[in-house]
């Protein structure tokens, strides 16, 4: 049971509209239809008369409610109690991307460790939506993602800020064949198409590459192969010659060097994206406070 169905729920019992609660929650009625009917089935009974409108909890709803406002209430009061904690232990909380966590932060929280002193840090590794959405809620103290101009990262500037740590090159790359150029070439050709290792669509770097396929000038001939959230993943099928996948240049430049890995076109084929660190501005952390000042 995830905890956003009884967040859900529990906006839906005070709107009794699904469109009105759907707005509130930030998502589409669809999905919070979705949502609502997966609590029911964990729940094991309807919770939610649709038949009327607006619409009203069932007898059952109408206990589940009571339950869920109660467990929401202590959820929020040990989270509150464990955030103190959390303060006084002076441990930094970054929440970032899969790739930018396996790859960019060990090296940066050595960098911010020289300037700063002993850093205690908890990494928070997940999408770039549920990032974004952890510093807004205060879930964590840093955001650690990509920025391009196309593609640009939603934070109100009066209340966040951010320092720009560094640039990412994102390429086309393949295994070699035996005279050591890529044994998958773009643009690729129509009579036989370019296995493709690719990113889900909705994910920060699919949206990345569609961006660089629509920008290239031509089209390239490819054709789906295995499809993944995770830059990691989508490595390991390359390494294995499974087809040509576009990589962050940190994930693959030991592999580049080695030659494991070459990269699979021209310039036309990639995309610089920016590497920034964003806080919240009005939440105050005297650890905090002064690494940023040391950073910046």
């Amino acid at each position: 049971m995830d905890i956003k169905w009884l967040e859900d729920f529990l906006s839906l019992a005070q709107t009794r509209n699904f469109s009105r609660s759907a707005e509130d929650r930030s998502v589409t009625q669809s999905a919070l239809s979705r949502r609502i009917q997966s609590l029911e089935a964990w729940v094991g009974a309807d919770l939610v008369d649709r038949s009327t409108y607006p619409l009203v909890l069932t007898p059952a709803g109408k206990m589940f409610s009571v339950a869920a406002t109660e467990a929401m209430r202590l959820l929020n009061d040990t989270r509150a109690v464990l955030r103190v904690q959390e303060t006084s232990d002076q441990v930094l909380r970054v929440s970032a991307g899969h790739a930018l966590a396996l790859n960019f932060f060990p090296n940066w929280l050595n960098s911010a460790q020289a300037r700063h002193g002993p850093l205690r840090a908890r990494i928070l590794p997940a999408n770039i939506h549920d990032s974004v959405l952890s510093l807004v809620e205060g879930n964590c103290d840093l955001l650690l993602c990509y920025h391009h101009a196309e593609l640009p990262i939603e934070l109100d500037p009066k209340r966040f800020e951010y320092l720009h740590l560094g640039d990412e090159t994102v390429m086309p790359v393949s295994v070699p064949n035996r005279a050591g150029s890529p044994a998958y070439c773009l643009p690729g050709g129509k009579a036989a198409p370019l296995p493709y290792l690719a990113y889900t669509a909705t994910s920060y770097f699919g949206r990345v590459v569609q961006r660089i396929q629509t920008r290239a000038g031509q089209p390239g001939c490819l054709q789906n192969c295995y499809e993944s959230d995770l830059a990691e993943l989508l490595k390991t099928m390359a390494l294995s010659g499974h087809g040509l996948a576009w990589l962050p240049e940190s994930c693959i430049a030991r592999e580049l060097a080695e030659g494991k890995l070459v990269r699979a076109g021209g310039d036309q084929w990639t995309m610089r994206l920016e590497i920034r660190l964003f806080r919240a501005i009005d939440r105050r952390k005297p650890m905090l406070d002064e690494l940023w000042a040391k950073l910046g």
